[in-house]
């Protein structure tokens, strides 16, 4: 087992190759150390034992692994427009180059690193993935969607969108969005039109944690507050966010 201190080193040094002034850059490396510490949050909560928190660690680690790689190459955070940026990751870490064993020495964990980390950004977890395995994805889907609400908050939303802060405070959402939120359930992509819609839709990722702890820790950092409280101008947008918050908050 590689250490965590070497793994932080070894992240950083493969992060290096990166232009690191880019915000969006920027914006991964500070969300892999969180989703990482999250992770292990998590499992320590489930009460697993030591070895098994240091897996959940070390999928947060490398779940974004893909995102650079997205970044240098298109730009842009959007699956859709660029490429998966799972597989990407999947790629890098198991392909040719084997960069999984720059992380980690222990060969047996390979299928479900690679696993957990092809799955992390799937609407749902494959229904034929279970016991163990699927325990460490909900882990690190769950650490995922909580650290996105504090991204989606922080990081000022038309770099992640590539458009203008009026344009996104303007857009109105969309009746199938707000249709699948009332529903509690997380918003589907395919739905998704307007830069208002994937703020409702950031928002309903609550909807789909896993695990007491991790909403606990959505609730306790303050972003989904937040988000709900999101200066949109567009009326229909902030009747929609008034709307999510009873939807979220109700009894």
């Amino acid at each position: 087992m590689i250490s965590e201190n070497e793994v932080r080193r070894r992240f950083a040094e493969y992060t290096r190759g990166y232009d690191a002034d880019d915000p969006k850059i920027a914006l991964k490396i500070a969300h892999t150390y969180r989703v990482a510490k999250i992770s292990a949050e998590i499992a320590e909560s489930i009460h697993l034992n030591d070895e098994d928190v240091y897996i959940a660690w070390l999928l947060g680690m490398l779940h974004d692994i893909g995102r650079f790689d997205q970044i240098k190459l298109y730009g842009t955070f959007i699956d859709s427009e660029s490429v998966d940026h799972a597989e990407l990751g999947v790629k890098i870490l198991f392909g040719n180059e084997r960069m999984i064993e720059v992380f980690s020495d222990e060969r047996n964990k390979d299928g479900l690193i690679e696993t957990a980390i092809a799955e992390h950004n799937k609407f749902e977890v494959r229904s034929d993935i279970d016991g163990r395995t699927r325990m460490f994805c909900d882990i690190l889907r769950d650490a995922d969607k909580v650290d996105i609400l504090r991204v989606n908050y922080e990081t000022p939303m038309e770099e992640i969108y590539n458009t203008t802060k009026e344009a996104l405070l303007a857009s109105p959402v969309s009746p199938e969005v707000m249709d699948q939120a009332r529903k509690r359930i997380t918003v589907t992509r395919d739905v998704m039109d307007t830069y208002a819609d994937h703020l409702i839709g950031h928002i309903a990722l609550v909807f789909g944690l896993v695990y007491p702890r991790s909403r606990e820790i959505a609730r306790e950092q303050g972003y989904l507050d937040k988000l709900l409280d999101y200066p949109m101008t567009s009326p229909d947008s902030k009747a929609a966010l008034d709307e999510m918050k009873e939807i979220i908050y109700a009894r």
